[in-house]
């Protein structure tokens, strides 16, 4: 179990994640597809020892019968989906995204895995850029300046 801070991309939401499991799932069924954008990977963390500043900010989707997500109101970011019925209601899923550090996490297992799609499997021959060639790609030419 590990402590993490994170928040959302706009920062009007932020939080503290006390005893936060060290490995994180990643779930690719159609409703986390449409609601992140993709498979989503999120990691547990004990409801009542998440301290979340801002909750002014955040807007709730009862998704399913067991189950909500949550996002920023200010910059949309997916911020995490919570069991409310059955077993294993009482904790809340985090989007890894959103820690300040991932370090150390492992990705311990996959849901859906008949939904997963194609741009989830990465292929070893991809182009990998760092920020700075990011950076250096958007840069403005001498030419704009």
């Amino acid at each position: 179990m590990v402590d993490k801070t994170g928040q959302c991309l706009c920062g009007a939401v932020s939080f503290i994640a006390v005893d936060m499991s060290d490995s994180f799932s990643i779930c690719h069924c159609k409703m986390c597809q449409r609601w992140a954008g993709s498979a989503f990977k999120g990691v547990s963390a004990p409801t009542d020892k998440l301290t979340v500043s801002g909750s002014e900010n955040v807007g709730v989707f009862k998704s399913s019968d067991w189950g909500e997500r949550a996002h920023c109101t200010k910059c949309g970011s997916v911020l995490w989906y919570r069991l409310t019925d059955g077993p294993y209601i009482g904790g809340t899923s985090l989007a890894i995204g959103l820690l300040d550090d991932s370090d150390g996490l492992t990705v311990s297992r996959e849901y859906f895995v008949d939904y997963k799609n194609s741009a989830d499997v990465l292929p070893d021959s991809r182009q990998q850029m760092t920020e700075a060639e990011v950076m250096a790609m958007f840069a403005p030419s001498k030419d704009e300046v």
